[in-house]
């Protein structure tokens, strides 16, 4: 799909099933140069079922508001405004999009968030598994915020912390720093990735992980996590930021969904297992232990 005129797109392709953090960390940059300090003139809601009902309290109270910050928690984006605030998930197929007023919704446009600037930033899922939730407190301390792990990115996401969380911890490494409850934005891609840097094995125990090996891998999720955020995102399709150009990072993935390819260290075939459901690509080689 090309993107129209006056177009902000963020779309997912089959490569994965959802946004991950860098795609999330990109969508927000990408729609908040349009929204800061933009009064909001009226909701439209062509459909309420997604995957949590949508409360009519954001068509009551979030009109007229004015937003004030577009901030992310972990795969959360939040839209605070002087009346309160929005936080919304992508789910699986969910996107957000700056559009003209003057732009034809489609079938799966299911929330325009209209501004007195005469551009929409519209809300698209076609699977409904995204969420938008309104609040008058502090959205840190919503439900579905509350709880999480730190920021990868953050200076407490560090080796100290990991490998004091990881004690006697038997669980698989690659499920473990994947766990939201110990640290946030750990996708399917950027784990399998990480731990390919960290020279780590997917299926270590992560209590057997050594302050030493929790240093390296603290450091590669961060670099991971940083290239693909710089590059627009792995999953991102037609999306155009501010310099009109789009995410890339797809083409320097080392070892996801590369099964039966040739590692970039060693040369031999990619391995692919399955692990809580997902797929984990790794090499047998050069990820030993």
């Amino acid at each position: 799909m090309k993107a129209e005129s006056g177009l902000i797109d963020v779309q997912l392709s089959k490569k994965t099933d959802m946004p991950e953090l860098p795609e999330v960390e990109t969508t927000r940059r990408g729609i908040e140069p349009h929204l800061l300090g933009q009064q909001i003139t009226r909701i439209e809601i062509r459909n309420r079922q997604l995957r949590w009902p949508i409360s009519p309290l954001l068509q009551n109270e979030a009109s007229k508001a004015q937003i004030h910050s577009v901030g992310r928690r972990a795969k959360y984006l939040l839209i605070e405004t002087s009346h309160g605030s929005m936080i919304i998930h992508l789910g699986m197929s969910g996107s957000l999009r700056i559009v003209d007023s003057t732009c034809r919704a489609e079938k799966h446009d299911h929330v325009d968030i209209v501004l007195a600037n005469n551009k929409i930033m519209r809300f698209r899922d076609p699977r409904r598994f995204g969420a938008i939730f309104w609040t008058r407190k502090d959205p840190l301390k919503h439900k579905r915020l509350l709880g999480l792990g730190p920021e990868p990115l953050e200076d407490d996401f560090n080796s100290d912390y990991m490998l004091e969380r990881a004690r006697g911890r038997q669980q698989a490494i690659k499920t473990f720093i994947m766990n939201g409850n110990i640290v946030v934005g750990v996708g399917n891609i950027y784990a399998c990735e990480a731990l390919f840097l960290a020279r780590i094995n997917p299926k270590t125990a992560a209590g057997k992980l050594s302050a030493a090996r929790w240093q390296t891998l603290v450091t590669a999720i961060k670099t991971v996590l940083n290239n693909a955020i710089s590059q627009g995102g792995t999953t991102l399709r037609d999306f155009t930021g501010s310099d009109g150009q789009p995410g890339y990072f797809a083409q320097s993935l080392n070892v996801y969904g590369r099964e039966g390819e040739a590692c970039p260290g060693c040369q031999r075939p990619l391995r692919k297992i399955t692990q809580g459901q997902r797929s984990s690509f790794y090499c047998s080689h050069c990820q030993r232990r």
